[in-house]
């Protein structure tokens, strides 16, 4: 990997540092022992130098070569970036699940061993309902650095011409996380170029970024029904994760009765929120094991699956808005280029998980032989559908198109890597051949014939 300090990396950092009141030194040369060993276990609530640990030694180092299209005469013409919000706060919901786990081990906590000591006597319950799932002044660090790398990999679209003349667009959810994450992201090019403000601004767009809420299926077929996480709720239930509830109810020496399985998920959040708002190995992390870990990132992965993935059918199709935005902007680059310059040289989507693991799901990505449930948790420690490796804070899709010798190109990256399509062997195929895969989604998938409630039969009521 690249780690040399251009003269642009050492400018920036400045200028972040400047801005911001978070330091940059604290997470780029965070030491291993800083690091939970269970870190790579966080599922959703993972921070993303651990999908990318080399950027823990250089936060904006980046490896051009990984770029190569396979081709000869190539040069990238458009770039759609759709990307997670930074890192936040916990929601007021878990917020409250935190003040309960912390009050039953203040005052029934009988370990003496000093992690637990240092949890009653010098950590603080600094989380507050306020916080409501907010952006953290790391999670604006995180679309800051990855804004310099997105335009150190693409120099000739990501730049200080295009974002002038307006041919770098701005999109996002209108959750103030996300507002806040592209805001962040501006102000990394911003700074990067050492430019003013250029009257940057943005489009809220619901539709494109929270369809899932547009969709009406979905929403009273999924997000209302408690049946559609079935699986989830057999395995919360289920010897695995009822020895982990065992295990710290053992190691905090109280009575096995008072563990739940959402005081377990609590302090399992305690514990990433500390290390990916903080950076810090809190000592809440000793209260579990590899082991636990793993049942515990089922556990998120169950629910990911079957709310957001391949569980059921709308999940998937419930983001095809997002899915034909996105090839009509490919498509309406491959046309301008025929006849010089494209009109949108960029465009920045910024969501959520939620956003983004549909999308990954409707064309085909991570799609594991055997559906994960609640008791086949062995058979799924090999499982591509894995969210601590896929969807961390501020991970990113990245389709770039290129013009090349023998055609228009498309590839695909996921947190930075290439990452090739389904069912297609070159790491940058032709345009062509990527539509075709997608012709059945590309002709059909249509949001609101999926997304349309049936209509009662009012016929069987005479």
């Amino acid at each position: 990997m690249t780690s040399s300090l251009t003269k642009q990396n050492v400018l920036f950092r400045t200028f972040s540092l400047a801005l911001t009141g978070f330091s940059f030194y604290s997470v780029s040369n965070a030491k291993v022992s800083n690091i939970p060993a269970i870190a790579n276990y966080f599922g959703t609530k993972g921070r993303y130098e651990e999908v990318n640990p080399y950027l823990i030694n250089d936060i904006l180092s980046v490896n051009k070569s990984l770029l190569k299209p396979g081709c000869t005469d190539c040069t990238a013409i458009h770039v759609t970036a759709i990307i997670r919000h930074g890192t936040r706060y916990p929601t007021t919901k878990n917020i409250k699940r935190m003040q309960r786990l912390y009050d039953l081990v203040v005052n029934e906590a009988t370990n003496t061993e000093k992690w637990l000591n240092d949890i009653k006597t010098r950590w603080q319950m600094w989380y507050t309902d306020d916080m409501d799932g907010k952006l953290v002044e790391k999670g604006r660090d995180d679309h800051r650095h990855l804004a310099v790398r997105l335009a150190t990999l693409f120099p000739s679209l990501i730049s200080e011409e295009n974002l002038r003349s307006h041919r770098i667009r701005f999109i996002t959810s209108s959750k103030h996380r996300c507002v806040d994450s592209v805001v962040a992201f501006q102000e990394g090019l911003l700074n990067l170029w050492r430019v003013a403000e250029v009257g940057l601004s943005h489009k809220i767009n619901d539709e494109l970024m929270r369809f899932f809420d547009q969709c009406q299926r979905f929403v009273e077929d999924v997000e209302n029904n408690k049946t559609a996480l079935e699986q989830v709720y057999l395995f919360k239930a289920s010897a695995d994760m009822k020895r982990v509830e065992m295990n710290i109810a053992d190691r905090l020496q109280v009575p096995y009765s008072h563990i739940t399985s959402d005081l377990v998920e609590a302090a399992f959040f305690l514990c990433s929120y500390e290390f990916s708002i903080k950076s810090l190995n809190s000592p809440w992390c000793n209260l579990f094991d590899e082991t636990d870990a793993q049942v515990l990132e089922y556990k998120n992965d169950l629910k990911q699956y079957w709310k957001r993935g391949y569980g059921h059918d709308i999940n998937r199709k419930s983001s095809c808005t997002l899915f034909h935005d996105l090839f009509s902007r490919l498509d309406r680059a491959a046309l301008e280029i025929r006849f010089g310059q494209v009109s949108e040289a960029v465009t920045i989507q910024v969501g959520h998980a939620e956003t983004l693991l549909p999308l990954l799901a409707l064309m085909g990505f991570f799609r594991d032989e055997t559906p994960l449930t609640a008791d086949n948790f062995d058979l799924q420690r090999g499982r591509t559908f894995r969210t601590s490796r896929i969807v961390p804070y501020a991970a990113n899709l990245v389709f770039v198109l290129y013009d090349c010798s023998e055609g228009l190109r498309l590839q695909f990256l996921l947190n930075e890597t290439p990452l090739k399509f389904p069912g297609i062997h070159h790491q940058a195929p032709l345009y062509g051949t990527v539509r075709e895969t997608y012709r059945e989604l590309l002709h059909g998938c249509n949001f609101e014939k999926e997304c349309e409630l049936p209509r009662p039969n009012h016929n069987n009521e005479l």
